[in-house]
């Protein structure tokens, strides 16, 4: 197993201190505050140490309340809510220097039949068909050494460096860069992980803005996710999004994870922080 995504599934061992108390902890070189995925992912595992594996998760609602610091460990804190006969809830509260910095519901539940449909998965080039993202000339070196345990591939590829308005929608196909161990719950978890990766980002696209730019600051403030069916996330996934609304400092998106089959397996909804430190005029004469 290639090292990046070794050294990915080893942040989600978390390592138990107590009853319903856990630890986890960042890679030892990345960017200045803990990725938001991280977090979502961890306390997913967290939530799903302290329920039966017969029940999976098949929902979480998460809020982003202080910047993660990437030094110090995270103790992950889970309250048994609710163990009922089909459906099984956990809080789960994120904590550094004795503060929360996230906090999540998540909910569980037995393997049931029943009705099912889902949409069509959306028109697009395969994987195969759609290039690797080149690395930018500008690109710090340390960006480009800072190996990823997802690979993307963008439908619509964007350039952050030198950022043009676009549609307020992109298509992208993820997996994991290697094989992973056949764990269904592993696989959600790396599915929450990935989750956050684009999503925001699809926000400001149409106003020609990039995270790169230094008056223009991004972070997420909530996630939801719905896991509607199994499945492998080293297997290729496209990730279709879209942002139907911006305003108030905020960008709301929406995104919906398809198989290669068209099989709808994962729905994600996230509101972030959407924030220009200039006047309006001054950001459509620099993004003209």
């Amino acid at each position: 197993m290639r090292q990046e995504l070794t050294d990915c599934l080893d942040l989600l061992d978390l390592e138990p201190i107590e009853n319903n108390l856990f630890r986890g902890v960042s890679p030892p070189a990345g960017w200045e505050r803990v990725y938001g995925g991280q977090v979502l992912a961890q306390a997913l595992t967290a939530a799903a140490r302290t329920v039966d594996d017969d029940r999976p998760p098949h929902s979480l609602h998460g809020y982003f309340l202080r910047a993660g610091d990437p030094s110090i460990p995270i103790l992950y804190s889970v309250d048994r809510i609710r163990d009922g006969r089909s459906f099984t809830t956990r809080r789960v509260v994120a904590i550094q220097r004795g503060a929360a910095i996230f906090s999540m519901a998540v909910s569980f539940q037995i393997d049931e039949p029943g009705l099912e449909h889902s949409v069509p998965m959306p028109d697009v080039p395969g994987p195969e068909d759609v290039p690797p993202q080149p690395a930018h000339a500008d690109q710090p070196v340390e960006f480009e050494e800072r190996s990823q345990p997802i690979e993307m591939r963008f439908v619509e590829p964007y350039d952050e460096y030198d950022p043009k308005p676009a549609p307020p929608w992109q298509h992208v196909w993820v997996r994991a860069v290697d094989a992973m161990p056949v764990h269904d719950l592993l696989h959600r978890c790396m599915l929450a992980y990935a989750s956050d990766m684009t999503l925001l980002d699809t926000s400001y696209r149409t106003h020609g803005l990039g995270w790169r730019d230094q008056d223009f600051h991004v972070a997420s403030l909530d996630h939801a996710m719905w896991f509607h069916r199994s499945c492998r996330t080293d297997e290729w996934l496209l990730y279709a999004q879209d942002s139907p609304n911006s305003g108030g400092a905020r960008g709301f998106a929406r995104g919906a994870f398809f198989t290669q089959s068209g099989e709808l397996v994962a729905s994600v909804a996230q509101e972030g922080l959407i924030r220009l430190h200039r006047t309006s005029a001054d950001a459509t004469k620099n993004h003209r």
